[in-house]
């Protein structure tokens, strides 16, 4: 689906500089910084959209801080609404295309990383994209703390079970496995826009949590 350009995005993104970091690589090292308690555990969610997870997550945990990364500047704009209406302080977006991690946060800044609804990239021949691919794996571990964890949400089958095997053989732990994540009824699963409509059709939604080894 193509998405529709927004000529206002730039302007708006700019005026909301309180919930968008306008210079997010000058935050290496510095990010909780941005947040008024900056005692409180970093989670990151790669590929955001529309905002609807981590708004949620922003409000259900006030003791988390919370950054956003979503690429596509007509879909963060939607994002950044969300975090405003929820009148939460402790969730920040960022619009950038961060090809390294490790661009943007230093070793062991992050506590928690969430993947959700990832392209699956279902080609053998895009093995390399999967956000679950073994380069990937590996910044994850260089961003996360000592036992950091990493939760993938997906309605892809292939992705979920390619990601359990990715997991397992970069030596993580794998906990928290659901083959059909609505069935077990977790009161605090915080859904996306994406995890609604598949949801809705019968779709079963999978999801898992790897945790990095000491």
């Amino acid at each position: 689906m193509r998405l529709r350009n927004k000529p206002w995005a730039d302007d708006f993104l700019r005026e909301n500089d309180k919930v968008v970091v306008q210079q997010p690589f000058d935050m290496k090292g510095k990010w909780k910084e941005l947040f008024d308690n900056q005692e409180q555990p970093l989670h990151l969610e790669i590929g955001s959209g529309k905002g609807q997870f981590i708004a949620g997550m922003g409000k259900q945990h006030q003791d988390v801080n919370f950054v956003g990364l979503e690429f596509v500047k007509s879909v963060i704009v939607g994002a950044v609404k969300k975090v405003l209406a929820a009148e939460t302080t402790n969730v920040r977006m960022v619009n950038e295309n961060a090809k390294d991690l490790r661009d943007l946060f230093e070793d062991n800044e992050v506590d928690h990383i969430y993947l959700n609804f990832s392209d699956p990239w279902p080609k053998n021949k895009h093995e390399k994209r999967r956000l679950t691919f073994h380069t990937f794996l590996e910044q994850y571990k260089a961003v996360l703390k000592e036992e950091g964890q990493v939760t993938l949400k997906t309605d892809n089958k292939g992705l979920f079970e390619y990601s359990l095997v990715s997991f397992s053989n970069f030596g993580m732990i794998l906990e928290d496995v659901s083959v059909d994540l609505h069935a077990d009824e977790d009161p605090l699963n915080v859904e996306t826009e994406y995890e609604e409509k598949f949801s809705a059709k019968g779709q079963p939604i999978y999801r898992c949590t790897a945790r990095f080894p000491k």
